[in-house]
């Protein structure tokens, strides 16, 4: 491809950075991954390098000679960033920090953050505040030293490759496992699920110059209650699952049917016009888990 890209993708490793590595690679870009534990999803026409972003010297041999940087790193787990603050603040905030400086002096074009829906949102405790300062700090990187980006709010992740702690992952093992789901909220929670496919080729998108220096809502086209979600996988697994809604003070740090409360930089939103469906995209996870038992 003729404007093939040099481009690092911290926190490769991990669902949305793997997926989104794949892309970016499957449409000629080549691709470098920086991440702390090695991708067990890497393809030949990848690089890999086992390092922490916190390494300053690692760090700028990685970032030197590339074009763009996208950055997954840091905590994305609500319930790790409550009990882990400091962690949270140290990778998500300043690791942040230490890529901009280091991609300033580098002479780096861009950077695409991944952020969040929950920077709208009062919800979210340590992760939506990390994430909301992380938004603000590249902004004004872009306002002091010019250096380009795009922030990516990413809205309800599920597929392939996800993190046990993952939404639906979770329900899933819960439903085949145990027989029953448990629930800390009361099953009215509304979401739109998307795809990390579908992500990801959003992710790929936005490269493009309409959405420089812009913020991107990344979510799906259906919005669903959480019961309703529970009624599918029970329907797909075809046995009867006991759901439990146990209506516990920690859910609140999840939001309830929109997570809008806090105005940040103006976003657009954008969705994709051929997506996984859902009931499709929860067979495939259903599948998936009784493969890797």
């Amino acid at each position: 491809m003729n404007n093939s890209k040099k481009i690092l993708v911290i926190g490769g490793s991990g669902f949305i950075g793997s997926h989104t590595s794949d892309i970016l690679s499957k449409n000629g870009h080549k691709v470098t991954i920086l991440d702390k534990v090695k991708s067990p999803w890497l393809r030949s026409d990848q690089e890999m390098i086992v390092a922490d972003i916190m390494e300053d010297k690692i760090l700028s041999e990685c970032v030197k000679n590339k074009d763009y940087i996208y950055f997954f790193g840091g905590v994305s787990d609500i319930g790790e960033a409550i009990l882990e603050p400091y962690k949270t603040i140290e990778t998500n905030i300043i690791g942040l920090t230490k890529t901009l400086e280091t991609a300033v002096k580098l002479g780096i074009k861009k950077i695409i953050y991944a952020s969040t829906m929950y920077v709208y949102s009062s919800q979210g405790s340590f992760y939506r505040a990390s994430k909301q300062a992380a938004e603000i700090i590249i902004e004004t990187y872009h306002e002091n030293f010019g250096i380009d980006y795009v922030l990516l709010r990413y809205g309800s992740l599920y597929g392939p490759r996800s993190q046990d702690w993952n939404g639906i992952k979770g329900f899933v093992d819960q439903a085949i496992e145990k027989g029953f789901i448990e629930y800390s909220g009361n099953g009215s929670e509304v979401r739109e699920y998307i795809n990390v496919l579908d992500a990801a080729n959003l992710s790929f998108k936005i490269l493009h110059e309409d959405y420089k220096n812009r913020a991107v809502t990344i979510t799906g086209q259906q919005s669903i209650k959480v019961s309703d979600m529970f009624a599918m996988i029970c329907d797909i697994i075809g046995k009867k699952i006991d759901i439990n809604y146990l209506n516990k003070n920690e859910h609140r740090h999840h939001y309830g049917s929109t997570p809008y409360r806090y105005t940040p930089k103006p976003s657009l939103k954008i969705t994709p016009n051929e997506f996984v469906d859902l009931g499709q995209g929860l067979l495939d996870i259903i599948e998936e888990t009784y493969r890797s038992k």
